[in-house]
């Protein structure tokens, strides 16, 4: 086909398909206004790729409520070749695509079509085409938005095309291309091309009307001559938006044809699909027969090819439905739900609804099915817009709240926790709260806390817990209640909950009766009446697996199964859970679950497989879910403070602040400053850690919670010894042993030991050390087995027993250098220079000892006497007497002069 202009455009289409060729696929959007030349671009791509499979949907506006429609459309010439993929990605991919009832799920519905193009691609590339991707159903969306940003090593392109920018949706992050109009010299020789024997005036007045747009200049020449020339123009002279000019030339098109010809060309425009056999059935009793069919392709507005039906441009049937009347359209809906076959549920409710103009509970029932069927194919977040439909068309108000209950646990498994909200509180107004609580099974307490403030989602649920039917949601709901009252710091919140919980009936349940005295326990860290004796390590870890069988709710906190020393068990079950609401589609739950999957990787020295924090932070920001993404960002700070990264640091602490404060979020805002913390003490500021990490434990204070006070008790103590404050760190310690005891958890045990050996002298310091790095399962932290080899070899090397520090500091910096884990490896390789023997080399250094240039080197960066006495543990007058020696060493009288010395180099001032 001739294009004209559009020669930067092709050439970006030129190499996106040679890149594809070699193996580097890609995505792209091309967007911009109707009419613009995105198709026109399209089958350029496809002439040019003329060695390639190419495979094409478009998307309609009637098909943009129809699950999986345009995926049905794309992969129709290839489903023979389903059966060679492995069985559960094709029985994911029959059962989207509604050739078979088994259950969708979309990550497996995702990575069957990416698994089916590759097959594809290994015999020659393959050509992705997906036209007006805004109208294309939600479902299709996001399985071809995963797929297109996964071809990165694959002989595969994905071309798109669109109305708006795609900077948010399924199409985030493609690579995009605006498409704009054409240039006048171009828009000249296009309108010259087109009507031939148009004069020099029609063609300028046409190009100035068009704007560039190549579809208008097609056809404002016969809408200039149909209206003599009068509305081409606005009066000011000014091109005007072509749009409306369009759709009143195709309608004028339109309306010039004979009656049954209007009548096949609306209910081509009302079916949406281009199905011709159904259209053609449909139009049986309106008088459609050969003639017409003959007639309406004639017209240039419809092309036939086979079984397909599809309008030369998208304008045309927008135009031929919205500009015929309600009655007529109704009609139309209604021919074509009765021509459908009965099996199509999800179709005809849709005809059937479209046609409606009042209540209707046979419509409002078929849509309730065709609803069920979408949230079997994992379509979420359809299934509520149509429960929502059959909630308009129910006759009585209590179907309505119900169909709307329905809707709104859709949305909120599908992530969309707005719609939720506004779709509960009008099912509240038609049915009352508490009904609605039931059918909803208490859904108001479950949003509040994944989105909202947890001290007023620990009053929803701890209401809610007596109005649900179930005993099982009843403890799912109490359950969640003690968790929203940990989160917000509330122990005695968290008291009341849990006597709420003990209340509920569970004996006609034996596997949650099992499980009550175990949830009732796990929850005992804050109780101090001894009512709620504390599991055993034993008993814990038996009833984590036991949780793993039931829903997420039930599942402990990572930070709490974390003080209980059963963390390992509860990342079993979590990979458990992640994998079953990713079947099930439910996209804020699994958010949640993934942060905490990280946190225990991150703990476990599995610091790659913490990717999962970056997948849980983009989903729940996806979602809407502002403090889980929370939760992501603290793994990520986690990471971060031990590379050494402040800015990273910094940037994920402000972002959980921003969100975790305004909400009263005490666990989130307990991690910030842990994070800030821990970073400050590993970058040698131990005074600016303690002020931070010291708030955990202040009452009152915004960061005040016990469980991350607890964790964080290894890192107060530290930076309390190296700022010479006793009193600070024999509390800390003492709260450590005190719960080592209680709990027997591993790491309390061990971090027991290690902080006692900081303020032990002598022999006794050894013994502790030793304790801590004997305790059994001590090594499955590596990252704080490291830090206490580090410690250690610290107070070897004082006492000046070097061989044994060497053996400590080194088996520390392969770990902290096999985690990337910056400033402790340099700490601990700085150690372990102090414990070479000879000291000074007076030919390198100018003549400093090792322990001078580090004192040197930490003045320079403007750090005080104290503040490196601290760091280096020793103490300011011995600071001020290295300092002494270094400046007639290096020739300087000032620290003003040190902080120009080119440490880096030959020592000399810069």
């Amino acid at each position: 086909m001739e294009l004209f202009g559009r020669r930067a455009e092709t050439a970006v289409l030129d190499r996106l398909l040679d890149r594809a060729a070699d193996r580097a696929g890609s995505g792209l959007v091309l967007w911009g206004e109707p009419g613009i030349g995105k198709t026109a671009l399209l089958e350029y791509a496809v002439e040019a790729a003329s060695d390639a499979t190419v495979l094409r949907c478009r998307g309609t506006r009637m098909e943009a409520g129809l699950a999986f429609a345009a995926l049905h459309e794309l992969l129709w010439p290839v489903l023979d070749r389903l059966e060679t993929l492995a069985v559960p990605q094709a029985a994911a991919l029959r059962g989207a695509l509604g050739m078979s009832r088994d259950p969708a799920n979309r990550f497996l519905i995702g990575a069957a079509v990416l698994s089916l193009l590759s097959g594809l691609a290994r015999e020659r590339p393959v050509l992705v085409v997906v036209d007006d991707a805004q109208w294309v159903d939600e479902a299709s969306a996001h399985c071809l938005g995963f797929v297109a940003r996964r071809v990165a090593t694959e002989p595969v392109a994905v071309l798109l095309t669109g109305h708006e920018d795609p900077a948010s949706g399924p199409w985030e992050g493609l690579p995009t291309l605006e498409i704009g109009g054409l240039a006048d010299d171009d828009a000249r020789r296009l309108v010259s091309a087109v009507v031939p024997e148009a004069d020099a005036t029609l063609v300028e007045r046409t190009v100035q009307a068009a704007g560039g747009n190549p579809l208008a200049l097609h056809e404002l020449p016969a809408l200039d001559h149909e209206t003599d020339g009068d509305s081409t123009l606005s009066p000011s002279g000014n091109a005007v938006s072509v749009g409306p000019r369009l759709r009143r030339a195709f309608r004028a098109r339109f309306e010039a044809l004979k009656p049954s010809t209007r009548a096949l060309l609306l209910l081509a425009a009302a079916q949406g699909r281009g199905d011709r056999h159904v259209v053609h059935r449909a139009g049986a009793g309106w008088g459609v027969d050969t003639a017409t069919w003959d007639a309406a392709l004639r017209s240039g507005l419809l092309r036939a090819s086979g079984a397909r039906l599809e309008f030369r441009h998208p304008l045309i049937p927008a135009a031929v439905y919205d500009g015929s009347p309600f009655s007529e359209r109704q009609a139309a809906h209604r021919a074509l739900a009765e021509a459908l076959p009965r099996d199509a549920t999800m179709e005809r409710a849709w005809h059937l609804a479209a046609a409606a103009d009042g209540p209707d509970e046979d419509v409002a029932t078929l849509l309730q099915h065709a609803a069920e069927e979408c949230l079997r194919r994992s379509a979420g977040s359809m299934a509520a817009r149509t429960l929502c439909r059959a909630a308009e068309l129910s006759p009585e108000p209590r179907d309505a709240a119900r169909r709307l209950a329905a809707a709104a646990r859709a949305a909120w498994h599908a992530g969309q926790a707005d719609t939720a909200r506004q779709v509960l509180e009008e099912a509240e107004r038609l049915g009352g709260v508490q009904p609605v609580v039931r059918l909803s099974g208490g859904l108001r307490g479950i949003l509040e806390f994944a989105y909202g403030m947890p001290e007023r989602a620990h009053h929803y649920l701890a209401g809610d817990m007596a109005v649900v039917t179930e005993a099982r949601r009843a403890v799912e709901l109490g359950t969640v209640a003690v968790r929203a009252a940990w989160t917000a710091g509330r122990s005695d919140l968290q008291q009341e909950s849990l006597h709420r919980l003990r209340a509920v009936d569970t004996d006609g349940d034996a596997t949650v009766s099992g499980l009550m005295p175990v949830l009732r326990n796990w929850w005992s860290c804050y109780d101090l009446s001894g009512e709620f004796p504390p599991p055993s390590p034993e008993l814990a870890s038996d009833a984590v697996g036991r949780l793993g069988t039931v829903a997420w709710e039930l599942l402990p906190p990572v930070p709490l199964a974390q003080v209980w020393g059963v963390e390992a068990r509860l990342l079993d079950v979590l990979r458990v859970q992640a994998a079953q609401l990713r079947r099930r589609h439910e996209l804020t739950a699994l958010a949640l679950v993934l942060a905490q999957i990280a946190v225990l990787d991150t703990a476990a020295g599995r610091w790659g497989a913490a990717e999962a924090a970056a997948e849980g932070l983009r989903l729940a920001e996806e979602v809407g879910a502002a403090h889980l993404a929370t939760q992501s960002r603290s793994c990520l700070g986690v990471l971060a403070a031990a590379r050494g990264d402040h800015r990273a640091v910094d940037k994920h602490t402000r972002g959980i602040l921003r969100v975790s404060v305004p909400r009263g979020v005490r666990a989130l805002t307990a991690s910030a400053y842990w994070l800030r913390g821990r970073a400050a003490l590993f970058d040698g500021r131990p005074q600016e850690a303690l002020s931070d990490l010291l708030c955990l434990v202040e009452s009152g204070h915004e960061a005040s919670h016990a469980t991350f006070a607890l964790l964080a008790a290894v890192d107060t103590v530290e930076a309390a010894v190296q700022v010479g404050d006793g009193d600070v760190a024999e509390s800390q310690i003492a709260m450590v042993q005190e719960w080592a005891q209680r709990s027997g958890a591993t790491w309390a045990r061990a971090a027991g030991h290690r902080l006692r050996a900081l303020v032990q002298g002598g022999s006794a310091a050894e013994v502790s050390f030793r304790a801590a790095l004997d305790v059994a399962g001590a090594g499955a932290q590596p990252f704080e087995y490291a830090r206490t080899r580090l410690l250690y070899g610290e107070w070897l090397r004082r006492a000046r027993r070097r061989a044994d520090a060497r053996t400590q500091l080194v088996a520390a910096a392969e770990t902290f250098d096999r985690l990337d884990a910056g400033p402790l490896r340099g700490r601990a390789l700085r150690e372990l220079a102090l414990t070479d023997r000879r000291g000074a080399d007076p030919s390198t250094a100018a003549g400093l000892t090792v322990q001078e240039l580090r004192v040197a080197q930490l003045a320079a960066d403007r750090l005080t006497n104290r503040e490196i006495a601290a760091q280096l543990l020793i103490s300011p007058r011995t600071v001020g007497h290295h300092l002494a020696n270094v400046y007639p060493k290096l020739g300087i009288t000032s620290r003003a002069e040190l902080a120009r010395i080119d440490f880096d180099g030959d020592l000399r001032l810069s």
